[in-house]
C-alpha cells in the first residue's frame, strides 16, 4: 500500500471517529471541559477494535467512560510556555520561543492529525498544529529572527496539504478538512522572496514556479462555482454575484455537521433554534472559523445572539482585500516567469475586484468600508478593522484613507492599541479585545498611504500592553483586552492562549519598524 493511500486511509478513519456513538458520547460527558482535547486524541488500538470493545462494555452496569477513554486513548497535553529562560526582555522571550513552538515533520498515525513533510511553527497554548493564516504573522517574527528556512518550510507544507485535500485547509488535522482561512499563501511567498537576491534568476524561477502554481489552485478554490452562476443564483459556494454583475467572494464550508473540535458548544448552541435550521447554523459556524474571526458580531444579525450568525449571507473587506492582493501577486509573478498572457489576466481580475470593493464596500455616509449582506443587498453597521485592509492592499484612495485614519485615531485606537470593532460583545473578535494580526494590517496599510505619527501611536501603544502583560505573565498571548490593558482578555469559546505566535512575529517586526529611523511604505 503507498504511502498516499494509507494517508487516505488514516483521514477517513479520524473523519469516521468524529461520526461514532464514542465521540458523541464523550463529547456530550463534559470528561473535557474543551472538545478540541478529544477531538486531537490518539487511539491506543485500531479503531475498529475500540469501537467493538466500546459496544460490549457500555452494557455493562459497572461501565466507567472516562476510563475506558484513559486506557484506549493518549490524550494530548496543551503547549505550555513561561518565562523560564529569565528573558529580561519581550524580544529575547520570544527568540527563546520559536523552539518550543517548532514542530518536525510528522509521522502518519491515526489520529486526526495530517502529517506534514517539513518542519512548521504552532501557535501555543491548545493549538498544537499549523494553523493557516496565522503563519503569515508567525512567519514576519521568523523574518526578523533570520528563520527564513522556516517559512520556506510552512509554504511547502501548505501546498502539499492544498494537492492532498483541494484547499489549504483552517489547520492540519482532519476535522478543518473542509474549509480554509483567509489567503496568505501569497503574502508568505512576497515574504520569503525577500531572501531570494534577484539576481539568482534560476532560484528565484524554479521557487516561484512551485508557489505560482499553489497560489492559482487556492485563487481557483475560492472562485470555484463562478461557472454556474446565472441571473437567478446569487451565489454558490465561496462566490457572490453582486447586483450589477460582478463576482466577490464569501466565507463558506462544505459540512453542515457540528464541529468536532466544538462539538459540544456548537450542539448546545443549536438547540436554541429549530431544527431545520440548525444544518444552516453549523455551516455558518463553520464559515466564521474560516474568517478566521471566530467570532465577531460581524456575522451575527443580534450581536448578543452567537445563534444568529450568518456568515454566509456576508461579503467581506478582508477577504475581497486578500484576494485582490493575491490577483496582483499572481500577476506580478506570471510577469517575472515571462507568462505575460496569464499576468495580464490576473490584472484584469484585480482590476475588476477593485472596482467592486470601492463600489459595494465603500459607505460615503460613514466614509468606511462595511461588509455587504448580500441577502438584504445593503451594508451591515459593524464597524471593524477589516476596515484597513483596503489600506493594506492599497486599493483606496488617499481620500478614502484620510477618513479610515482619522476613524481609527479617533474611535479604535485604545490605551492598549486599536480595538477590532466598535461593537462590545460576548465574542472575542470585538470590543474590548485587540488582536496582532488587525494591528498589523492596519499599521501597514497607514504607512503605506504616508501616515507617519498615527502607526507609531498604534506600535508604541500595542507593544507597552504587550510587555506590560508580559511582567505580569511570563507569556505572550493569544489576545488583549486593549481599553482596559491591565485586564485579561475575555469572550469566545476557551480561555486566553499563551505562545503565542501570531503575537511573536508582529511583535518583533514592530520593534524593528519602531527602531528605524525612518518608516518606509512595506508593501
Amino acid at each position: 500500500m503507498s504511502e498516499k493511500t494509507d494517508a487516505k486511509l488514516c483521514l477517513q478513519e479520524s473523519l469516521d471517529f468524529f461520526k461514532s456513538r464514542l465521540f458523541h458520547d464523550v463529547q456530550l460527558s463534559r470528561i473535557f471541559a474543551d472538545s478540541k482535547t478529544f477531538a486531537d486524541a490518539y487511539p491506543k488500538h485500531a479503531w475498529s477494535e475500540i469501537y467493538a470493545d466500546y459496544d460490549v462494555a457500555k452494557t455493562n452496569e459497572a461501565f466507567n467512560l472516562t476510563t475506558f477513554v484513559e486506557q484506549n486513548f493518549v490524550i494530548p497535553k496543551t503547549i505550555l510556555l513561561s518565562n523560564d529562560t529569565d528573558s529580561a526582555s519581550v524580544k529575547s522571550y520570544i527568540q527563546s520561543l520559536w523552539p518550543k513552538l517548532e514542530k518536525q515533520p510528522d509521522k502518519l498515525d491515526s489520529s486526526s492529525l495530517l502529517p506534514l513533510a517539513h518542519s512548521y511553527v504552532v501557535p501555543g497554548g491548545r493549538f498544537r498544529e499549523i494553523y493557516y493564516w496565522d503563519s503569515y504573522f508567525t512567519a514576519l517574527g521568523l523574518n526578523e529572527s533570520s528563520r527564513s528556512d522556516l517559512i520556506k518550510s510552512m509554504i511547502l507544507n501548505f501546498i502539499d496539504l492544498q494537492n492532498t485535500l483541494g484547499c489549504i485547509p483552517n489547520g492540519n488535522r482532519s476535522y478543518y478538512n473542509s474549509r480554509s482561512q483567509p489567503p496568505v499563501l501569497g503574502l508568505m511567498v512576497e515574504m520569503y522572496l525577500q531572501n531570494i537576491p534577484a539576481n539568482q534568476v534560476q532560484v528565484r524561477n524554479q521557487f516561484l514556479k512551485h508557489c505560482v502554481q499553489g497560489m492559482e489552485k487556492e485563487y481557483q478554490f475560492w472562485m470555484q462555482g463562478k461557472e454556474l452562476l446565472t441571473d437567478d443564483a446569487a451565489a454558490t459556494k465561496r462566490v457572490v454575484k453582486m447586483p450589477n454583475g460582478e463576482c466577490l467572494n464569501r466565507y463558506w464550508d462544505d459540512s453542515t455537521e457540528p464541529r468536532p473540535e466544538s462539538y459540544r458548544e456548537d450542539i448546545e448552541e443549536a438547540e436554541k433554534i429549530a431544527v431545520a435550521k440548525r444544518p444552516d447554523f453549523y455551516r455558518n459556524i463553520r464559515a466564521g472559523c474560516e474568517s478566521g474571526w471566530d467570532f465577531s458580531s460581524r456575522w451575527l444579525a443580534d450581536q448578543d445572539d452567537l445563534a444568529s450568525i450568518h456568515t454566509t449571507h456576508i461579503v467581506p473587506i478582508d477577504l475581497n482585500c486578500l484576494l485582490y492582493k493575491l490577483e496582483m501577486l499572481l500577476s506580478q509573478f506570471y510577469a517575472e516567469l515571462l507568462e505575460t498572457e496569464q499576468s495580464i489576466k490576473f490584472a484584469e481580475f484585480a482590476q475588476t475586484r477593485s472596482d467592486a470593493i470601492n463600489y459595494y464596500l465603500w459607505n460615503e455616509h460613514s466614509f468606511f468600508y462595511h461588509d455587504f449582506d448580500f441577502i438584504k443587498g445593503q451594508k451591515t453597521p459593524t464597524q471593524s478593522l477589516a476596515a484597513c485592509l483596503p489600506l493594506f492592499t492599497q486599493i483606496a484612495s488617499q481620500e478614502q484613507a484620510q477618513h479610515i485614519a482619522h476613524k481609527l485615531e479617533n474611535s479604535f485606537l485604545m490605551e492598549g492599541g486599536l480595538v477590532t470593532t466598535l461593537n462590545h460583545s460576548a465574542q472575542q473578535w470585538d470590543a474590548p479585545n485587540g488582536w496582532a494580526p488587525l494591528q498589523w494590517f492596519a499599521v501597514v496599510g497607514l504607512i503605506n498611504y504616508g501616515f507617519e505619527l498615527l502607526p507609531v501611536k498604534i506600535m508604541e501603544r500595542w507593544v507597552a500592553t504587550v510587555e506590560q502583560q508580559f511582567i505580569t505573565d511570563n507569556n505572550m498571548m493569544e489576545k488583549y483586552n486593549v481599553q482596559h490593558s491591565q485586564h485579561v482578555a475575555q469572550g469566545g469559546e476557551y480561555e486566553v492562549q499563551h505562545g503565542f505566535g501570531w503575537t511573536n512575529g508582529v511583535s518583533l517586526a514592530f520593534y524593528k519598524l519602531l527602531g528605524a529611523k525612518h518608516i518606509l511604505p512595506i508593501q
